[in-house]
Parts: C-alpha cells; sequence; structure tokens
C-alpha cells in the first residue's frame, strides 16, 4: 500500500517536472526578448537585434525544407523578397487611402503572399526531390531576380519600392517611428513564427517530412505520397519566409530585388548550416551568430564574405551537426555531472585556435591589401601594428602563427576528444 502511493505521489512530481521543462523553455524566450532592450538599449543594438530577430524567422523557415523535409533550396530568399514586396505594396495603399488597419497586422500580408508564390513555384518544384530539386529552385530564384528588372511597375526596378511604416492607424499611441517599437513588433512576430513552426515539427505531419527526408520509399510504402508532403512543406515553407519579408519591409522601409537574389539564398544557407541543420535550435543559433559577423566583419574589412565563407567549410568540415550539434553533444556530460572534467581541454583547444584564425586573417588582409587594394599604398596596420606587405615580414609572421596555431589546436582537439570519451556515463560505467 505504501510502494503504490509512494509510485502515485512520484507521477504528478514528474509530470509537474516536465511541464515546468517544457514550458519555461518558452517563458524564458518571452522574457529575454523583452527584457533585451533594457540590456542593450542603443540605437545600432535594436537595429541589429531587429534585424536579427527576422533573420530568426527567415533561416527557420529555411530549415522546414532543408532540416525537417530534407530539401536542399539554393531560391528560398524569392519568398523572401516576394512577401515582402507584397507588404510595402500594401503598406503604401493603405497609407495612401488612410485605411483602418493597423502596422503589427501587416506581416499577414506577407505571410499570405509568400504562401501564394510557394504553392505556385511548389507545384513545380516539388515533384522532384535531391539534386533536381536543388536546380529547379535556383532557376526559379534567377529568374524572378532577373524579373524584378524588367517588371519595374510591381518591383521598383533597382532602386525597388519604398515605404513610410508611420502612416498606419496608431494603436494604443504607438507610431512605430522608434526602433524600439519596430524592435518589439519584430519580436513578437519572432516568437509568434518558433511557437508554430516548432508546433508543426511534433504534428503528425512534421514526423512524416521526417519520414520523406530520411526514407521517401518507405512513406509511400505506408500509404501517403512524398511529393504531396514536399509540396505541403514547401508552401508552409514560403509563408513563414514570407513573415520574414514582411518584417524586413517594416525594419526598412523598402524592399529590392537584392532580397531576392543568390547572395541572400546563399546567407540562409550558411545560417542553417552553421547553427546545425538537425537541430530546431540550429537556424536561431546560425541566423543571431552569421548576422552579428556580418554586421562586425564588414565595419572591420571588406572581404568579411571570406570569412563567413571560411567558418561554413570549417563547420561543414568538422562539425556537420553545426553549432547546436556541438551543445548537444554536452548533454550525456551534464546528465552524468562529468562536463567539468572535458572543460579545460575545451579551453585549451580554444587559446590555439585563436591564435591560428588571427594568423590566417593576418595572411588574408595582407594578401588583399598586396592585390585589391595596391592603389592605396603598400603600408597597413592590424591588430594596431602599422607594416609593409611589400617586405618578406609580415607573411612569414602570418604563416608561422598560421600554422603553429593550428599544429596546435588539432593536438589539443584530440586530447578533447579523449576527455570527452572518457567522460561519457557509458564510459565510466564500463
Amino acid at each position: 500500500m505504501n510502494q503504490s502511493a509512494t509510485i502515485s505521489s512520484a507521477a504528478p512530481a514528474s509530470t509537474r517536472a516536465g511541464l515546468l521543462v517544457r514550458y519555461g523553455i518558452w517563458i524564458a524566450l518571452a522574457l529575454t526578448l523583452l527584457l533585451l532592450p533594457y540590456v542593450f538599449s542603443s540605437r545600432l543594438a535594436l537595429s541589429t537585434m531587429s534585424l536579427m530577430g527576422t533573420m530568426i524567422v527567415f533561416a527557420l523557415s529555411y530549415n522546414m525544407l532543408l532540416g525537417q523535409t530534407g530539401l536542399l533550396s539554393f531560391g528560398h530568399a524569392v519568398f523572401f523578397g516576394l512577401g515582402g514586396f507584397a507588404t510595402v505594396h500594401m503598406l503604401n495603399l493603405v497609407g495612401g487611402n488612410s485605411y483602418p488597419i493597423p502596422l503589427p497586422l501587416f506581416p499577414v500580408v506577407g505571410a499570405l503572399g509568400g504562401l501564394f508564390f510557394g504553392v505556385l513555384f511548389g507545384a513545380v518544384a516539388t515533384k522532384r526531390a535531391g539534386t533536381a530539386f536543388a536546380m529547379i529552385t535556383l532557376g526559379i530564384g534567377e529568374l524572378v531576380a532577373s524579373s524584378a528588372l524588367i517588371l519595374r511597375r510591381f518591383f521598383g526596378g533597382e532602386e525597388g519600392i519604398t515605404t513610410d511604416r508611420t502612416d498606419m492607424l496608431r494603436v494604443f499611441g504607438y507610431s512605430f517611428g522608434p526602433q524600439i517599437q519596430v524592435y518589439y513588433l519584430i519580436a513578437a512576430w519572432c516568437f509568434l513564427s518558433i511557437v508554430l513552426m516548432y508546433a508543426i515539427t511534433r504534428t503528425p505531419f512534421g514526423r512524416i517530412c521526417n519520414a520523406v527526408r530520411d526514407n521517401p520509399q518507405r512513406v509511400s510504402f505506408i500509404g501517403y505520397d512524398p511529393s504531396t508532403v514536399r509540396f505541403i512543406a514547401f508552401s508552409l515553407s514560403g509563408l513563414f519566409a514570407g513573415v520574414a519579408g514582411g518584417l524586413s519591409a517594416i525594419n526598412f522601409e523598402i524592399v529590392n530585388a537584392a532580397q531576392m537574389g543568390a547572395v541572400e539564398s546563399g546567407s540562409v544557407v550558411l545560417m542553417t548550416y552553421i547553427g546545425g541543420v538537425g537541430n530546431f535550435a540550429g537556424p536561431i543559433i546560425g541566423a543571431i551568430l552569421v548576422t552579428w559577423l556580418q554586421l562586425i566583419l564588414s565595419d572591420a574589412t571588406t572581404v568579411w564574405p571570406l570569412y563567413v565563407g571560411l567558418l561554413f567549410i570549417g563547420v561543414v568540415m568538422f562539425a556537420p551537426g553545426g553549432i547546436a550539434g556541438l551543445l548537444s553533444m554536452q548533454q550525456p556530460l551534464l546528465a552524468a555531472r562529468t562536463l567539468h572534467r572535458v572543460l579545460p581541454y575545451y579551453f585549451l583547444m580554444f587559446v590555439p585556435g585563436a591564435v591560428a584564425v588571427a594568423g590566417l586573417a593576418m595572411l588574408i588582409e595582407t594578401s588583399h591589401q598586396f592585390s585589391i587594394r595596391a592603389a592605396y599604398g603598400p603600408r597597413m596596420t592590424l591588430y594596431s601594428i602599422p607594416f609593409d606587405v611589400t617586405t618578406l615580414t609580415p607573411w612569414a609572421i602570418g604563416a608561422v602563427v598560421f600554422a603553429v596555431g593550428l599544429w596546435l589546436f588539432l593536438r589539443a582537439a584530440r586530447l578533447a576528444r579523449n576527455a570527452y570519451d572518457a567522460a561519457l556515463p557509458q564510459r565510466g560505467n564500463r
């Protein structure tokens, strides 16, 4: 009798703990989005966080294709751009006629625009999978991007279409002119989109998408049509990409053809892979990191895309699961309370890794100054040290620092791997 009472009392306790973990993450996310402007209150920080929120929605929408359904698209920015154009035209229409529609509802227009074109293009693209699908989406992306220079009335040519978000109906006195008000609008839509996209992954449809990704033949065998599943996932992905495009139109008050091009499509691929394709949080991490790197590196160097590309190559080669995959690898150590055994080795990896990056950056910047920026003269300053790129010294120092740092990093990585294997709970039990 006492044993059964103990079991029955333990069950509700475990249920409450599970509910606390499940909803605690969402409460923490909402509080983080709410309190961030109080920690980072400058206009630059608010603009950066607004851009990050938009890119999070965009990257998660792409992960619905790549991570959940296994569809590699090279033209996903089409729905981002078309959703933005639909939103900016509606903003101009409503503002010019003084219709009583508040600004926070306009991302719905972007969502409908993304959904419409997702259905239109998905009916063609999702008939095939794999490489054929990737090439079809690349062709669709280039077709739409080139059409922007022809259909000038809708796309505005190279200048794009501008708008004024403050012309809309004010809600509780908010004009959405100050950046902090725009941030909270984007944060609210970002939170709602994250919740909805996560909810989709937990539905039976989300599980079928995973099955199509892993084994489409088996899906056909149990009675589902893989092309239909791909079509629905493609359309929903376009919907959320349209939401991101609408948020971008509200944030920047301009939309142009560049937002539909190959560069924007490539950026979302980088975000998703760097963050981690196989983890729902991966695109969120990737969007935050890549956006921050783009803003920071673009102020420091003109060859910043090279650094982002090298980061992408490094992640694909040495951490296929992305940053989220590396973090999830630490969960067994946290559960076994053995993470402290490995942390010193991680720090041991970080130091020579930073040295190798510094040496590589010196070689890249020296090469850039020597070749592309030769007209500005041979002298440059890096790490507060002036030097002449026509002499052998900076090249030799950069090469030696990079080589030594890389060698030490690889040795430290081997030690960290051995320490990680030894700290795993099953290794301890054996």
